[in-house]
């Protein structure tokens, strides 16, 4: 901190602004000093940094475009009021000077803005130049033969410019030796022991004590439940493992560096060391949280005690390897060493590695076979005794990564003997790179996993906090938190894979292709936007929470205290709704940068897929429109259509729902409901009728039977007294008369129960009355066969 407080002075003086023509000048300096390099760009760091320089000209160009353009649009704003002069007409002087101004503003601008648009071209040309180039000299890189390190020509090579080597070697020793000696003559030895203090402690008590509290958070019972425990571990142990020793090697250099000790010709050989030391770290930790040897219970990788403490082993022996090698390879660029030692030096990295990852494969190979072994024990078991279950420990990954060794290590050896020492190192050094890609994926996949489904999960605080804030159901928060983890395991993916083809070539240039991509993807007159999507989306999930709310509002507190029926609230709340979902959407839209205009054509573009596949869709939601509108059916409602009649318990934009009689739901179009005849029995009035008809013998006591009628109306409890039951005479023939009867009933879902009591009390009450109805006369016509044989 003491360091980084001394350096904020200088860290705090920011270059001036240039202006977008300064820009686009500079822009254009660049790329032609960088074309005119490029002929001579002979080594990979070379034609990175003029990849690195046309990628500055590219952004300076944009910026001064981005600039530029609103500039230009005012103008043009301004001077399309002024129209154009019609010929043979003269216009006021005013007018005259205004429009010669603005006219010259916006042609400089209009031309400073199509140098910006031609530099940025000329620099994504130089970009896939350079890129060109990079692969062409790495496939020659990888196909370059030299004498098998096994043939005396190599080391015969190496012994004829070992002496002059040696002389660089020690000649950049001394430099650096007497850069500190002079340091410290002249500094002292105050900061200098103050940065190997702060690393020392960093280094140990320091990251010994986060370890440890970290793994105290881990067992203790305030720890998040479940899977993230040993997840959540892990990564704060990777964390831990990595920035810790890196920061102690930069406050080491960084001390050295205040006092002048690391000269400019050795400043890249800090860097290196900073990186190696990262790197070598970032191997330990990442084995440490991975094999746990002396924790198995929070191993997350499916290995037993024995394959994890050897791989633990290999594990340091790589981090090792690495550092040392990146070191001296840092060493013989800076002391540029004869090539033939750096072939040799390739050579000998590529054997060492080809020795750990031998080593490697054969822990799995015992590994595996153990695991043979135990599953062909369990089966046996299980063949002897029904009762014992469980799977064996297999891992399919242990199989894909013996094949793969086993074909780089083949690979690398044949390499290796006819001379390719290039590849050899390249294709080991990249399967080690390829492991550490892979393990760290797969911790951070599951660390994502499970941080994702435990936030939003409902029983969690955030999880329940989101349920009472937005509404949301329990089950639609569980599935956002799925969502989101799904999403997070795609970028990290995505991620994983061009870290791991990092080393096939220029990283910049894929870095320049997201930015791109970063910067937006016109699709016609539009262009999406990584942030205006992202934006998007938070404004519909704010649109859709607030219409939530308001329809919470509307149902719970305002439409209560209405005197408007259940079926007027219901369709208020359910065109609120869809009224809000179509706000927010809109709203959605205009964020994600689509006005009116393009919507419309997006719109019309639709309306032919809706007029053919999507009509029967339509026609439903704009007649669930006018029924929640003109409301000839609503909820309560008691109708009939066809031969089913029953409630109406919901009416949405596309259907409605009916209950029938037997408790099931009916589904109807609501297109149905509008073009079809339907029956509502509860429209006019509330009321429902009951009906009895039957016939009488001509002699029957009809006074009598009038008087039993009534009476069983009156005394039934559910016929209404007003409108007053009615009995009346509906004809006299053939003998018999017809008696029609009707009453009233608070409701038509009463008139069958009613109908059926009033019918067991009448026919009661007419046998004890010793009156008869009339039954129908049946009539058979018999032929008598004795007149057929008389005839």
């Amino acid at each position: 901190m003491l360091l980084f407080l001394a350096g904020a002075p200088v860290l705090a003086q920011e270059p001036a602004e240039l202006t977008p023509d300064a820009q686009v000048a500079r822009a254009e300096a660049t790329l032609k000093s960088a074309r005119a390099s490029l002929d001579d760009a002979e080594t990979p760091d070379t034609l990175a940094t003029l990849s690195e320089r046309a990628k500055a000209a590219k952004d300076d160009a944009d910026a001064a475009a981005k600039a530029l353009q609103p500039q230009l649009d005012q103008l043009n704003e301004q001077l399309a009021p002024l129209g154009e002069v019609a010929e043979g007409s003269t216009e006021a002087r005013e007018v005259a000077v205004q429009r010669t101004n603005l006219t010259k503003q916006r042609n400089s601008i209009d031309g400073t803005l199509k140098r910006a648009e031609l530099a940025v071209v000329n620099a994504n040309q130089l970009a896939a130049d350079i890129e060109k180039l990079r692969a062409s000299q790495f496939s020659e890189e990888l196909g370059r033969k030299v004498a098998s390190p096994l043939s005396p020509a190599l080391w015969g090579q190496v012994a004829a410019t070992a002496p002059a080597d040696t002389t660089r070697v020690l000649a950049l020793y001394r430099l650096g030796t007497n850069a500190v000696r002079d340091a410290l003559k002249r500094e002292g030895w105050g900061l200098p022991l103050l940065g190997l203090g702060v690393c020392l402690v960093l280094f140990f008590p320091v990251r010994l004590w986060l370890r440890a509290l970290g793994r105290r958070y881990a067992a203790a019972e305030n720890a998040p439940q479940g899977r993230l425990r040993r997840t959540g571990l892990a990564v704060w142990l990777l964390l831990v493992g990595t920035a810790i020793p890196g920061l102690a090697a930069w406050a080491l250099v960084a001390a050295m560096d205040a006092v002048g000790a690391i000269p400019p010709r050795l400043q890249s050989l800090s860097n290196y060391f900073l990186g190696a030391t990262c790197f070598a770290a970032f191997i330990v930790a990442l084995s440490a949280c991975l094999l746990a040897p002396k924790r198995p219970s929070w191993r997350l990788l499916d290995l037993d005690d024995t394959a994890a403490r050897n791989l633990r082993k290999y594990a340091w022996s790589a981090a090792a390897v690495s550092w040392v090698s990146i070191m001296l390879a840092a060493v013989d660029r800076a002391a540029r060493t004869s090539e033939i030692n750096t072939i040799a030096l390739d050579g000998v990295i590529a054997l060492i590695y080809l020795c750990l990852i031998m080593a490697m494969l054969v822990t799995l190979s015992r590994l595996h076979r153990r695991q043979t072994a135990e599953a062909a024990e369990r089966a046996e078991a299980q063949a002897a005794d029904a009762r014992a279950r469980g799977p064996a420990h297999r891992s399919g990954w242990i199989v894909l990564t013996r094949v793969a060794g086993n074909v780089v290590v083949a690979a690398a050896i044949i390499a290796s003997l006819f001379g390719y020492l290039n590849f050899a190192k390249f294709v080991t050094s990249q399967l080690v790179w390829g492991g550490i890609v892979a393990l760290t994926t797969s911790l951070l996949l599951k660390f994502a996993d499970d941080l994702c489904t435990w936030m939003l999960h409902p029983d969690s605080r955030i999880g329940r906090t989101v349920v009472l804030t937005t509404g949301l159901s329990a089950a639609q928060v569980e599935q956002a938190g799925v969502l989101l983890s799904a999403f997070s395991r795609i970028v990290l993916v995505l991620l994983a894979l061009l870290i791991f083809t990092a080393p096939f070539g220029n990283v910049g240039s894929v870095l320049g292709s997201i930015e791109a991509l970063s910067d937006g993807i016109p699709i016609g007159g539009i262009t999406l936007e990584p942030g205006k999507i992202v934006l998007a989306i938070v404004v519909l999930l704010a649109g859709l929470a607030l219409m939530q709310a308001l329809q919470r509002w509307l149902v719970e507190t305002y439409l209560p205290k209405t005197e408007l029926d259940s079926g007027a609230q219901n369709s208020i709340s359910t065109v609120a709704r869809y009224l809000g979902i179509i706000l927010a959407v809109l709203w959605a839209l205009g964020a994600l940068g689509i006005g009116m205009g393009q919507l419309a054509l997006v719109v019309s573009a639709l309306s032919v897929g809706i007029g053919f596949g999507l009509q029967a869709i339509t026609q439903n939601f704009v007649s669930g429109l006018i029924l929640l509108a003109e409301r000839p059916v609503k909820i309560g409602d008691w109708v009939k259509i066809g031969d089913q009649e029953g409630d109406i318990r919901r009416i949405n934009v596309r259907s409605t729902e009916i209950t029938v009689g037997d408790k099931s739901t009916l589904i109807v179009p609501n297109s149905e409901l509008i073009t079809k005849t339907v029956r509502n029995m509860t429209m006019g009035s509330a009321q429902g009728r009951i009906q009895i008809q039957f016939t009488l013998p001509l002699n029957a006591d009809v006074a009598a039977v009038k008087q039993v009628l009534l009476d069983a109306y009156t005394a039934h409890a559910s016929v209404l007294s007003d409108p007053a039951p009615s009995v009346f005479i509906d004809s006299i023939s053939g003998g018999q008369v017809a008696i029609n009867s009707f009453a009233y009933v608070s409701s038509p879902r009463q008139v069958y129960g009613a109908r059926s009591d009033l019918f067991f009390s009448l026919l009661q009450e007419l046998a004890a009355r010793g009156i008869a109805l009339s039954a129908p006369t049946d009539i058979h016509l018999v032929r008598d066969p004795d007149a057929d044989r008389v005839g």
